[in-house]
């Protein structure tokens, strides 16, 4: 089924079913019988995910993701009816990007995503370190040294090896650790929170390749609302799974939106069907003819979250 045609189906589902998303529908006075295409589809503010329960249906929710923030902000939160859907969600996308996880050694440098509850990044890498059934592969909080010595082992041994973890912990580690990695992928999933002084995306990457002297620095693009995650294997541009779109919006006239641009982002993730596929961020950047996209940083004023950068 082509997507538009999938997507007007969830829109009338989630239209039917969802009171906050009609609510919101209904309040933009859009037309709410089928979408001429998929740019006339209502977007609902990511901000309501901190205000009020956006579900579809009445269900008891089997997990329960909430936002990083600062002290003091309100946290969204996602309530998750099914998380054997979100795994099957994240599990398909990462193989269809890096292959099986049973492939790799999974090291996951997340330590403020450790140190509190409901994040869904953690329930992701958890999954993969479990799926890659690697005696190196695990967690690691500050650990540094421990986990420099098992990166020089598996690259004595060519173990194909994902590094992933928040930009603030990877800057940290380089700037203790600096060593070749010729068998290793470095990913950065964003998040600053501020234990750093912002800088952009371009300069983070800048610092990682030239510590671990790799030609390029991977990035994960995900969100506490969300199920799906879109990838960047080069040079900061995404690309997202067949079941999610990235579609721009005008910053001056939010209604206006279009399939490529710039502006801010609107995202469709179809795997979102018991809670709301169509969000718009607080996120900025580029959306590209083929789908593909960048971010640039966020828009002024909105909350700062874990995953921001600077814009460039």
């Amino acid at each position: 089924m082509a997507f538009a045609t999938m997507a007007a189906e969830v829109f009338r589902y989630q239209y039917t079913q969802n009171k906050v998303y009609r609510q919101w529908a209904d309040l933009l006075q859009s037309n709410t019988g089928t979408p001429l295409s998929l740019t006339h589809i209502p977007f609902l503010p990511i901000s309501i995910f901190k205000t009020h329960q956006v579900i579809t249906g009445t269900f008891d929710a089997e997990l329960v993701f909430e936002s990083s923030g600062t002290t003091g902000m309100q946290n969204s939160r996602h309530y998750v009816k099914d998380a054997a859907l979100y795994r099957q969600s994240f599990m398909q996308c990462f193989q269809r990007f890096y292959g099986n996880a049973a492939d790799w050694c999974v090291i996951g440098l997340l330590p403020s995503y450790l140190e509190r509850q409901h994040s869904s990044l953690v329930v992701m890498v958890d999954a993969l370190i479990k799926q890659s059934n690697h005696p190196g592969s695990g967690f690691y909080l500050y650990e540094f040294e421990q986990v420099k010595s098992l990166l020089k082992k598996l690259e004595h041994l060519q173990q194909q090896t994902l590094l992933i973890g928040v930009t603030f912990a990877l800057l940290d580690f380089a700037e203790q650790h600096q060593l070749p990695l010729q068998y290793t992928t470095v990913m950065e999933t964003g998040g600053m929170k501020g234990r750093r002084k912002e800088i952009t995306r371009a300069e983070v990457h800048t610092i990682l390749k030239q510590a671990f002297s790799v030609r390029g620095i991977h990035s994960e693009y995900g969100m506490t609302e969300l199920l799906s995650q879109a990838y960047a294997t080069q040079n900061g541009r995404f690309y997202c799974p067949p079941w999610m779109k990235v579609l721009v919006r005008d910053e001056e006239d939010p209604l206006h939106v279009m399939p490529a641009g710039r502006g801010a982002l609107n995202i469709i993730d179809l795997a979102n069907i018991d809670s709301c596929s169509f969000i718009a961020t607080d996120d900025v950047g580029i959306v590209y003819e083929d789908g593909s996209f960048e971010v640039h940083g966020r828009i002024d004023n909105s909350d700062l979250r874990g995953c921001s950068l600077l814009v460039v």
